[in-house]
């Protein structure tokens, strides 16, 4: 298994909107994105973070360039974020 960890700044008073978008393409993720296996919404105090699962590295970099992630997700969630999002890969030993 392959996980992307994507953390967002996002201020508190806007935090529901972000659930919002993660509530939104949960589904059209695992429905359409290949190779996708999970995803998950992470809240802690200081950043939200969003945890995609993926069977290859390949998959997980390819949806990084998908029009539902670029377009769609980012889109919605630019004006919400404080700051650009980390991304990073994680493949699991």
């Amino acid at each position: 298994m392959v996980y992307m960890q994507v953390t967002l700044k996002v201020r508190a008073d806007r935090r529901a909107a972000a659930g919002a978008v993660y509530a939104r393409y949960r589904a059209p993720f695992l429905d359409t994105v290949p190779g996708a296996k999970s995803k998950e919404l992470l809240l802690r105090d200081d950043d939200v973070q969003v945890l995609h699962g993926f069977d290859t590295a390949a998959h997980a970099n390819a949806y990084l360039k998908n029009s539902l992630f670029e377009r769609d997700i980012v889109g919605e969630l630019a004006p919400l974020l404080d700051g650009p999002p980390d991304v990073r890969v994680y493949t699991q030993a």
